[in-house]
This record gives C-alpha cells, sequence and structure tokens, in this order.
C-alpha cells in the first residue's frame, strides 16, 4: 500500500475545509503517512483569504508542509497575492495532479 497521500481541499463548505485542514497538518506533524502533499482548487481557494480560521490554518499547514494553490483559479479571482501571503505557492495544478497520481499519491478530495 501506498504511503503517498495528496490531499486535495476544493470544497466551499469551512467545516470540510478546516477539518481537511486539521487532517493534513496531523498527517504530517505526526508522520502518519510518508509524504503528504496538499492542493487547494476551486472554491476552497476564496475561504482561504475570506475566512480567518481557514486561513490562519492553512499558514501553520505552510509552516509544516508546501501546500500549492490553483494559479489560473487564483487569478483569475484576483485572489494569488493574497494566497501566497500566507506562505501558500500558486501554481498551476492540472498536471501537478496527474503526475502525482502516476508517481503513486492515493488522492483524497474534501
Amino acid at each position: 500500500m501506498s504511503e503517498k497521500l495528496l490531499v486535495i481541499i476544493a470544497s466551499a463548505d469551512r467545516e470540510k475545509v478546516l477539518t481537511a485542514l486539521m487532517y493534513a497538518k496531523n498527517t504530517i506533524k505526526y508522520g502518519w503517512l510518508e509524504d503528504v502533499r496538499v492542493i487547494f482548487f476551486g472554491p476552497s481557494e476564496n475561504l482561504l483569504v475570506g475566512d480567518t480560521d481557514i486561513s490562519d490554518s492553512a499558514k501553520e499547514l505552510a509552516g509544516l508542509g508546501n501546500p500549492v494553490a490553483c494559479k489560473f483559479l487564483s487569478d483569475r479571482d484576483s485572489t494569488s497575492e493574497r494566497i501566497e501571503s500566507l506562505g501558500i505557492t500558486v501554481d498551476y495544478v492540472g498536471s501537478m495532479i496527474a503526475d502525482l497520481i502516476k508517481d503513486g499519491f492515493i488522492p483524497m478530495v474534501w
């Protein structure tokens, strides 16, 4: 079984995003799995810049790992700079997601 997890946080539901952030942070912090990657995609990106609890939790995650947010969507919504200010890399994620899955990462979508 793979020890590599891809957490894709795409929901607009605040509680789901907070739960996903908690799970991702703890999985990295406590080493539950060997390699954890986190990608923010879609509606969750607006929560990153619009909800203080989520942005604070995302900053903590950025201190533990290297989360990435979708550049196409954040540029479209004019939120790229604000997302980057949280310590989150903004990049194109479509092919990144495909490559991670090809490399054996198991996707968990929230």
